[in-house]
């Protein structure tokens, strides 16, 4: 997820001198560094998720690779080689900007692990710095997942040692976001804070100013609509994994956010529904969504479904979080169960501890200083 950098003289009114200083704190916002003191949580720093000695199956996650930054490559390139050990790589997307970037990426990851699966994000389709001449987005999707196939990337849903994985392609739509709105300050559009509606081309027909993109994108998911049919038949333990978030609980409040209007451009309804189809309206202790886009480090359980968001994200946001990037890969299925562990995840310890207040309008003090009111 990317908010493009504005200066206050375009769209933002703040206060005098605060501007520079606000696209910074947006990007910093966006991965793990909060200017909040309401809690002060403790946690015991979890192991990295190495590759350690276990038996049977382990599924790892990670989303947000971005490796067009050189030390999110070298990252990659770091981790080890695939070993004797069944080893499961769970992508949800924005791995790369370029497709050529995208192939390399991809093959430097089946290097790494037996399996992978992708589901695609949004900085996968833009095509603002490539060099083959696309139609459109679709088009590009369509020779990224013909890469995936000759890679070995798996992009549908597979049940690997009795554990199935279901991969899910989305896309967010602005009426996802029902919350009430920051009333007497003047936030940037979508159009201008958002680079995909620039960097991203359409087919007639198909928008971010509606829903047409996120059910375009929800109805690809119908042609594994008998395979999942099988699985739900005959699997206990599933994961389901997707690029965008199904649920708003899974962003912190607008009034929290340097951008208040995130929320309008990171969900889908139909993704979440398609994630109750596959778990059940109240989940079960097997039942387990992997996400990605904000950035937001994220781990949670909400009625009855764990919702994890592993992502690397940004050199300069790894810098900021607690734990850095030991921990990633993530691993969430080791030893036949889902793991017991934790991910180092701010907001959802947050959440954790004090309730979710939408109704409240009146911006953080963190954000506050840098809007002046209308």
């Amino acid at each position: 997820m990317v908010l493009c950098l504005i200066t206050a003289s375009s769209t933002f009114y703040l206060r005098p001198g605060r501007s520079r200083y606000l696209q910074k704190c947006m990007r910093i916002q966006n991965c793990g560094t909060y200017l909040m003191k309401h809690v002060d949580i403790t946690r015991q720093k979890i192991i990295p998720s190495a590759r350690v000695d276990t038996v049977g199956l382990e599924v790892f996650v990670v989303s947000d690779l971005h490796t067009e930054y050189e030390e999110n490559m070298a990252w990659l390139k770091g981790l080890p080689k695939k070993g004797k050990k069944k080893e499961v790589l769970l992508v949800a997307g924005d791995v790369a900007e370029t497709y050529e970037k995208f192939v390399l990426t991809m093959s430097l990851l089946k290097a790494s692990f037996e399996h992978v699966f992708f589901v695609p994000g949004n900085h996968d389709l833009w095509l603002r710095r490539e060099k083959e001449n696309y139609i459109d987005s679709l088009q590009k999707l369509d020779k990224m997942l013909d890469a995936c196939q000759r890679l070995g990337v798996e992009t549908n849903p597979s049940v690997i040692d009795g554990l199935a994985i279901i991969p899910l392609f989305s896309w967010y739509h602005e009426s996802f976001d029902r919350e009430k709105d920051i009333p007497g300050i003047r936030i940037p559009s979508l159009e201008l804070a958002c680079k995909d509606f620039r960097a991203c081309k359409w087919p007639n027909g198909l928008t971010n100013g509606d829903n047409s993109l996120a059910t375009h994108f929800d109805a690809m998911n119908d042609k594994n609509q008998d395979t999942v049919q099988e699985i739900l038949a005959s699997c206990n333990q599933i994961i389901s994994f997707s690029h965008f978030i199904p649920r708003l609980e899974l962003c912190p409040e607008k009034r929290m956010l340097f951008y208040p209007n995130l929320p309008k451009m990171i969900g889908s309804d139909f993704l979440e529904a398609r994630i109750r189809y596959i778990h059940g309206a109240r989940g079960n202790t097997n039942a387990c969504h992997i996400f990605g886009h904000t950035h937001f480090c994220w781990d949670v359980l909400l009625d009855g479904i764990r919702y994890v968001q592993a992502p690397l994200a940004y050199p300069r946001e790894r810098k900021r979080r607690m734990n850095g990037e030991d921990w990633l890969p993530f691993c969430i299925y080791s030893e036949g169960e889902l793991t017991e562990n934790m991910s180092p995840c701010y907001w959802s310890d947050y959440y954790a501890s004090n309730p979710r207040t939408p109704d409240v309008t009146e911006l953080a003090p963190w954000v506050a200083r840098f809007y002046r009111k209308l």
